[in-house]
């Protein structure tokens, strides 16, 4: 797939989210040694990246690798539509942009709302992907690949049958009720 016409919708997470192409998406952690260079890694990593989590599949990058290729190839015939953008529009629609933080102040502590930086609305929109495709996949006929690609596709229509939407809107509600 064309990595030429890919485009972000949300202004703010222009610069976040890398729409370079890769051949493999491995860079032996290139991207993890200065504070902000993990926005130059291509997204299609940093999605493999966040598979690699929960004990048994720690470290498996070859297999995290293909479980996203599959779920891509799933994306692609479903949605006749260039799977990278699909991921890019999920990255876009899965982080909450407001979030809700503790203020103490003489022994009193209470919640107060925050904006949400664009790097953390890129890391949390991968990580509730990961973790809902995960959730679903689990005790379950269907395998990780068909569960990320709904994931995939669900958190770019910005449906709430995706993890990632629902978590986001959560977030937004508690926020806007600690403003």
């Amino acid at each position: 797939w064309t990595f030429d016409d890919l485009a972000v919708s949300d202004l703010s997470l222009q610069d976040y989210i890398s729409r370079k192409a890769h051949y493999v998406p491995h860079s032996g952690q290139h991207f993890s040694k200065k504070r902000f260079k993990k926005a130059k890694c291509p997204v299609v990593e940093r999605l493999v990246c966040g598979l690699m989590f929960k004990g048994r599949s720690n470290g498996k990058k070859l297999l995290a690798t293909r479980i996203v290729k599959h779920a891509l190839e799933i994306v692609h015939l479903t949605t006749d539509v260039n799977p990278l953008q699909v991921v890019v529009d999920a990255v876009s629609k899965g982080g909450a942009r407001e979030d809700s933080t503790r203020v103490g102040s003489g022994g009193v502590a209470r919640r107060q709302a925050v904006d949400v930086s664009p790097m953390r609305r890129v890391d949390e929109a991968i990580y509730l992907m990961c973790k809902g495709a995960r959730g679903a996949a689990f005790r379950n006929l269907k395998t990780i690949s068909e569960c990320l690609a709904d994931e995939l596709v669900n958190a770019a229509k910005g449906s709430s049958n995706s993890y990632a939407v629902k978590k986001k809107d959560e977030t937004e509600r508690v926020a806007k009720a600690n403003r």
